[in-house]
């Protein structure tokens, strides 16, 4: 659900209505930077970007993008909801960007303290690495050799 794209979407959401259509429900996958839904509560019609969903009872998942564990049962709890209940159903994945949208693009201008915290935050990588390594999932050795293997395919 994008902000530029609103109508494309609320009407999209409104098809999972029409009598004698159906996909049998679609999983609506938003990945929520806080990038184009900057504007003040008090003038929006709802507190999340996804609140669209809410015309046609979707039920919409929030889930921490920083907990890539909590995103897969909510992910999957998303699908199982959709597959036994035949609805469309929202998966609102609330994380950010750490850049602009390209190389120009510098959201420090217009976010100066959401992006002063997100410069201070560690990455998706850095928390689930330090998340795996104190539970003893993984060694230092093993993700060593796994950067090194997904390095070497890149270049």
């Amino acid at each position: 659900i994008n902000a530029e794209y609103g109508g494309v979407v609320y009407e999209t959401l409104e098809m999972s209505t029409v009598k004698n259509y159906s996909t049998g429900g679609t999983l609506h996958v938003v990945i929520n930077n806080q990038i184009g839904f900057t504007t003040q509560l008090d003038v929006r019609a709802g507190t999340y970007c996804t609140d669209v969903a809410k015309s046609v009872g979707a039920p919409i998942f929030h889930v921490n993008g920083d907990d890539p564990e909590a995103l897969a049962r909510a992910a999957q709890l998303a699908v199982d909801f959709r597959q036994r209940f035949g609805t469309d159903v929202v998966l609102d994945v609330v994380c950010y960007r750490r850049n602009g949208h390209n190389e120009i693009d510098q959201p420090k201008f217009t976010q100066p303290r959401m992006y002063a915290r997100i410069d201070g935050h560690p990455s998706v990588l850095d928390l689930y690495t330090r998340q795996l390594l104190a539970r003893g999932t993984v060694t230092e050795a093993a993700l060593a050799a796994e950067h090194a293997r997904i390095d070497a395919v890149f270049e």
